[in-house]
């Protein structure tokens, strides 16, 4: 089960910010070759993310690294560098189509095959920030195998819609029911298409710790199961709330433990907690078990990698 609760963009040209990342317990790291980077310093961001590949996952950290769009015409020469053994996946900014996800899909091919690595090793994120985007979220979510997250752009979604200073001027609480329906349209694809969707920044005050928990929650109610980040000092506060906690896996632990017995005695539902449950109350009460001791999993794994 794929854990990406935390996903930390990096500007992939800053050796020194990709080093520091290592020391902290996001669940994924995002080289970005794309909006952090400029011009002059593409070159340098390119060969920074295809060495760091091995050093960020010999620490326990999923590695993705941010392409330019294909709109660009730098997409191809990015891959070229990015495209390395250990890589988990690209994520493509400004997907708009199934074609985008089909060409996307035939570049990493054409790396996978030069560099002699595994067919379909390399995996995709889609990042959807465009009406377009995601108006047609399902069509992409399905356009690859290699698709294994969407991920949703509230700044660039804004900005197409005319509304750019949104981020800027409203807080966070305010702008939320502006970015309501395409963040449903987009978790709602992923979850038919069997994938995670993963929540936008928090464009809030970096200081804002209770409005980018509130923003979490909300993101997590409505299916999100990990948000992006653009800063270190929301790893541990959006960790938390993708996480399951304690009461959630005591309680599911005690009902599927009432469920099962009343299922020897012949019964299709039971009472537990004054509530009548039944299998798909225990279903996904399985399903939040599976999450919290995959999460306990890696998150071990990290501290004996770490150390």
């Amino acid at each position: 089960m794929a854990v990406w609760r935390s996903m930390l963009f990096i500007p992939a040209n800053s050796w020194r910010m990709i080093m520091r990342a290592t020391t902290e317990m996001q669940d994924a790291i995002i080289l970005d070759l794309e909006d952090a980077v400029p011009i002059a310093e593409k070159e340098t961001a390119r060969v920074f993310a295809r060495d760091s590949v091995t050093i960020l996952k010999s620490k326990g950290i999923d590695v993705f690294v941010r392409v330019n769009s294909l709109a660009t015409g730098l997409t191809q020469e990015d891959l070229k560098y990015a495209v390395v053994k250990g890589l988990d996946g690209i994520m493509l900014p400004k997907s708009e189509s199934r074609e985008d996800v089909v060409k996307l899909d035939r570049l990493i091919k054409k790396e996978e095959m030069s560099k002699k690595l595994k067919p379909n090793s390399i995996s995709m994120m889609l990042l959807l920030e465009s009406p377009r985007g995601v108006l047609k979220a399902s069509e992409i979510a399905t356009g690859s195998k290699r698709v294994v997250a969407l991920g949703f752009g509230a700044g660039d979604f804004l900005r197409e819609l005319g509304e750019g200073f949104a981020i800027a001027r409203l807080s966070p609480d305010e702008y939320f029911p502006m970015i309501l329906y395409a963040r449903s349209r987009i978790s709602i694809a992923a979850r038919v298409a069997g994938v995670p969707a993963i929540d936008t920044p928090f464009f809030g005050l970096l200081i804002d710790t209770d409005g980018l928990i509130r923003e979490s929650s909300k993101a997590k109610l409505l299916g999100f199961k990990g948000k992006m980040l653009i800063h270190p000092r929301h790893i541990e506060p959006v960790n938390q709330v993708f996480s399951p906690s304690k009461e959630d896996v005591e309680f599911s632990k005690q009902m599927i433990k009432v469920y099962k017995e009343a299922e020897a005695k012949g019964l299709g539902a039971a009472s537990f907690g004054g509530r009548m449950i039944d299998y798909a109350m225990v279903s996904m009460g399985k399903d939040l078990l599976s999450r919290a001791e995959a999460i306990a999993e890696k998150e071990k794994r990290r501290i004996e990698e770490k150390y």
